[in-house]
């Protein structure tokens, strides 16, 4: 099988100088909305779709983000590995502003955003013990390395609602959690992505530390803006490096590739066909040995 990448993360990721045949392209989708056309194109050889996350020029705050629409566009586009680039608040001292993690666990505090394809008529319960792709992510590390860009291979990410950022006592509360980051838009996403059959991996760019630190002053946009506007390109080489490992390499297959096989549970004969007919991309494979 061949690599087809797609990539979400910010509208400034994608102008990446070695992408060929740029192309881009609406996509329609049965869950709505999608943040807004993606972006083909072939990158060291190997077949790429860019979406930007918020829509270029940042037009949609995270919880606008219609993830549905969004992983559902992927999977139209050919995709069989996602890899998700967003900018994160650290938890950690040693996690400083312009650091990169890739994330490989998730506490999800998101509460107004639909997490699944799946509902009524048609129910599914997919394995999320292991919510990332390892392989995907090792991948993702080496091509770091090879660009120089220094990549911490392990992070718990606390998926936020927002549009505010944290009061000091939830970044407390997050810190005696465990977790390493916070951010607000990898839920739903991973959780949607691995529905969708779609390996998944989180590059995580620290722009600030979040307030829990006492002598920490409020979270400054500017500051952060700043901060990702270096980390961008440094994220740009790490997706070019990883394009080209991919490129001279054969997709073997995944488990995450069949992993509706024993997620569905409603019998056949009780399908919500109306359902069905949404997930005609999200679940063809599956539907087709029905």
């Amino acid at each position: 099988m061949t690599w087809r990448l797609g990539i979400i993360g910010g509208s400034g990721l994608y102008d990446i100088d070695a992408l060929e045949e740029r192309r881009w392209t609406r996509m329609e989708s049965p869950w709505g909305d999608v943040s807004d056309e993606v972006l083909t194109g072939s990158l060291h050889g190997v077949p790429l779709a860019f979406l930007p996350r918020h829509g270029r020029g940042h037009r949609l705050s995270p919880s606008a983000i219609n993830a549905r629409a969004n992983i559902d566009a992927l999977k139209r586009a050919g995709c069989t590995d996602i890899l998700s680039v967003s900018a994160v608040g650290s938890l950690r001292e040693d996690l400083a502003p312009g650091a990169f993690v890739l994330a490989d666990q998730y506490i999800d505090r998101t509460r107004s955003r639909p997490s699944s394809f799946f509902g009524p008529g048609l129910v599914a319960h997919v394995a999320l013990a292991d919510p990332v792709c390892p392989r995907l992510s090792a991948l993702v590390c080496d091509a770091g390395a090879r660009a120089g860009v220094e990549i911490k291979n392990s992070a718990t990410y606390l998926a936020m609602e927002g549009p505010q950022f944290s009061t000091r006592a939830e970044s407390r509360l997050y810190r005696s959690w465990g977790c390493d980051v916070v951010g607000m838009t990898a839920m739903p996403e991973a959780r949607l992505a691995r529905e969708a059959e779609l390996p998944y991996a989180a590059l995580c760019m620290v722009t600030d530390y979040d307030c829990w630190r006492a002598d920490n002053a409020d979270i400054d946009i500017a500051g952060i803006l700043e901060v990702m506007r270096g980390n961008v390109e440094r994220a740009r080489l790490v997706a070019s490096e990883l394009a080209r490992a991919l490129s001279s390499a054969a997709r073997t297959p995944s488990p995450i590739d069949t992993c509706l096989d024993s997620a569905i549970i409603t019998a056949p004969e009780h399908w919500d066909q109306d359902l069905v007919r949404k997930l005609d991309a999200i679940g063809a494979r599956r539907f087709a040995r029905t």
